[in-house]
């Protein structure tokens, strides 16, 4: 247990270190004025920046979150209460007794906290509202419990299909079993398996995402005889059966607790940035396209009035970490001539060559415009042999001037989410350790595809 624990230490520092970064980010276009100098752009900002202050505060607080969804009558709040040991959330014969998300804590085994948190039924009135609200949930909680109750109803299938879409772990929680006899019980558990059969996006659930509950057992009659002879009928309650379901919540937040939580919260963090990405993309679109322009206006002049082949290659280069380093300050991330050099190295090689090649071709035009212009005055020709060369050369320098003015806009619009701490970074590094006994493992090829 020990290697788990100081792997979940591991990854919740990552992700701190990752929000922090994110934040300090962002707090540098504060101190740059770039912020204050554009209000617009602050009120455009301000829930991302909240959302992505929360996140850390609540890494901070290691509290993590269990939502209960299902459809209303399953008994989603009994559950609850079952693993609480105590009726505090309401339950009640009518449907959709809860009306709005609630929240209460919990302490299993004296050490890890949970907040548990109920939600309304699905499939009750006011469907849009309700929907956005789950969301919403969704998008805070940790790790998810689906409640059933019986045969799966095809709004209930496509309810688990949008939650399992939302890359958090999720259980599926068979309540009222004991109304179902020990014949029964099997085949249903195949069946519950199997939900994900004809889906290619939705794999068949493992065994270990899968329980068996009663949380308010039904009622028996039980025959009572007394000492004098008499005999009796009465109801008796059966205690819950949740045991299950208590270990295997336990198990999970012991072995991967806290890297769960460190996920949540990056994911969310990778969200929030690209939100402000796109928020700050709209706003300065044009901006940006007039800073390409000019670099790619200027490099192509400079390249073409310039004879001496190698100092096109070198003044080609330097403008064009110019340009990113221009496009960095306008979206208000700090760059060095490093961190440009490595974004320039990355675009031109993944380009499948085809800026390298250009490169290969204005060199080798450069070299024909050297020549032209060292001969020019024994042979007036060869003017226009260099004047023909400088205008292709030109055209082939400011063509690699706009494409790699694009692409550094493509990866600068990524916001910090790209580089050695960027949210989707220590995402990719945290599902690559991942043991196989991890419930977060079957999570790898889900949230993989996206990294």
């Amino acid at each position: 247990m020990s290697i788990y624990r100081n792997l979940q230490e591991t990854h919740l520092n990552r992700a701190r270190a990752s929000l922090r970064q994110a934040l300090s980010w962002y707090g540098y276009l504060r101190k740059s004025g770039q912020l204050s100098s554009n209000p617009e752009l602050v009120g455009l900002l301000k829930p991302e920046l909240e959302t992505l202050n929360a996140t850390l505060n609540k890494l901070d607080s290691n509290v993590i979150r269990i939502a209960v969804f299902g459809l209303v009558s399953r008994g989603k709040s009994a559950v609850l209460n079952a693993l609480l040991g105590d009726k505090i959330l309401q339950t009640g014969p009518l449907n959709g007794v809860t009306q709005w998300p609630r929240s209460v804590r919990w302490q299993p085994g004296g050490k890890v906290l949970v907040e548990l948190i109920d939600t309304p039924g699905l499939d009750e009135i006011e469907g849009e509202s309700r929907a956005d609200m789950a969301r919403e949930v969704v998008h805070q909680a940790d790790l998810i419990l689906f409640v059933v109750s019986g045969d799966i109803t095809r709004t209930e299938y496509q309810a688990l299909l949008e939650l399992r879409k939302s890359q958090k772990p999720l259980i599926l929680v068979f309540n009222k079993i004991d109304l179902y006899p020990d014949t029964d019980q099997g085949a249903i558990y195949q069946n519950l398996q199997q939900l994900g059969a004809g889906n290619p996006q939705a794999k068949p659930l493992l065994p270990d995402e899968i329980v068996m509950v009663a949380a308010e057992p039904a009622a028996m009659e039980v025959r009572v005889e007394w000492p004098d002879g008499r005999v009796s009928y009465e109801w008796e309650t059966p205690p819950p059966q949740v045991e299950e379901l208590k270990e295997t919540i336990l198990n999970i937040l012991n072995r991967e607790g806290r890297s769960l939580l460190a996920l949540n919260a990056l994911i969310q963090a990778r969200d929030a940035e690209a939100a402000i990405a796109q928020k700050t993309i709209d706003l300065r679109e044009q901006e940006a396209e007039e800073i390409i322009w000019q670099f790619t206006k200027y490099k192509a002049l400079a390249v073409a009035l310039n004879p001496i082949a190698f100092l096109d290659i070198l003044g080609g280069t330097v403008a064009d970490l110019a340009l990113i380093r221009a496009l960095a300050r306008l979206y208000g991330l700090p760059m060095t001539s490093y961190e440009a050099g490595k974004i320039l190295k990355t675009i031109l090689f993944s380009s499948g060559g085809l800026l390298l090649g250009e490169l290969g071709s204005s060199f080798l035009l450069g070299l024909g415009k050297s020549t032209a212009a060292i001969t020019s005055g024994d042979n007036p020709t060869n003017i226009t042999a260099f004047a023909s060369s400088a205008i292709a050369q030109a055209g082939i320098a400011g063509y690699g001037a706009y494409s790699v003015g694009k692409a550094a806009q493509v990866y600068l619009e990524k916001g910090c989410t790209w580089g050695q701490l960027g949210a989707s970074s220590v995402i990719q590094e945290i599902l690559s350790q991942v043991d196989q006994n991890t419930i977060l493992y079957r999570l790898r090829q889900e949230l993989g595809i996206k990294y």
